[in-house]
């Protein structure tokens, strides 16, 4: 009976022993199993070599498509950058206006009318320059009771008026077909080449004179005569959609030429380079 107790309890304590062994020994790996882990090495590694090729070969086309993407954004952004100069105190110093469909650049300083101080589509817009300068004028002397008895000073400016034509009768046209059925018969021609015939009394256009010039600069205008007011002057073009309406003293006449040829300037100033 001790004999079978000794027995069991050899064999029990040898299966021990062998549980031991196979943990704290790892087993022998099999070829098949390192040639599994072998394969998915070299796997790896090409992918890491192909990848690494792929992106090489690929950068050079990413670089320069980034660059042309960068100098296409800058020539878009000076295209379309402001072209007028800005005060920030008093804004812009020009304003893109369009009247009738028609743009104009118009100096900020030289709109009269306060109401008209903005870009965008206007019905009409009313300026004054300066003559001969054409600048725009400098602000008006605030009256008081010290100076309310000073003489008046003469009319040193040009004022312009641009306004929508809707279609209407163009002003060469009115020049050339409605204005003779209302004046008289004689007529004066200056020294200057300037010729002026009157409007009958009782006409639309009693109490005034046309005045006109064939010879470059050209010139049309019609003027009220002098009297308790001093004469003024209106002159008229049409640039595509709007009319250009000029006025100015009549003393003016006497140098018409520069008068004209300011127009001229004007005219061009305010459209710009086409």
């Amino acid at each position: 009976m001790a004999h079978a107790i000794r027995l069991a309890e050899n064999h029990t304590e040898a299966r021990c022993r062998v549980a031991y062994l196979t943990l704290i020994r790892p087993s022998v790996p099999s070829p098949i199993h390192d040639h599994l882990f072998m394969t998915f090495i070299a796997t790896a590694q090409n992918i890491a070599r192909n990848t690494g090729k792929d992106l090489r070969g690929h950068l050079p086309p990413i670089l320069l498509a980034g660059a042309i993407a960068t100098v296409a954004i800058a020539l878009v952004a000076y295209l379309l950058w402001p072209t007028w100069e800005v005060d920030p105190a008093n804004g812009p110093a020009r304003l893109p206006v369009s009247i009738g469909s028609t743009l104009f650049n118009v100096p900020t300083a030289s709109i009269r009318m306060k109401i008209q101080h903005h870009s965008g589509p206007q019905e009409r817009i009313d300026l004054n320059f300066a003559f001969p300068s054409l600048e725009p004028p400098e602000a008006p002397k605030r009256i008081s009771a010290a100076n309310v008895d000073e003489a008046v000073q003469p009319i040193g400016r040009i004022f312009l008026s641009i306004a929508a034509h809707h279609d209407s009768l163009a002003p060469e046209i009115r020049a050339r077909t409605i204005f003779p059925r209302y004046l008289e018969q004689t007529s004066t021609v200056g020294e200057d080449g300037l010729t002026m015939r009157a409007f009958r009394d009782g006409s639309p256009y009693g109490g005034e004179d046309l005045f006109s010039a064939a010879a470059l600069p050209a010139m049309t205008a019609r003027c009220t005569r002098e009297a308790a007011t001093p004469g003024m002057c209106l002159s008229e073009r049409r640039v595509e959609g709007a009319d250009l309406i000029f006025r100015f003293p009549r003393s003016w006449l006497a140098q018409w030429h520069d008068v004209a040829d300011a127009m001229d300037r004007l005219t061009q100033q305010l459209r710009g380079p086409k």
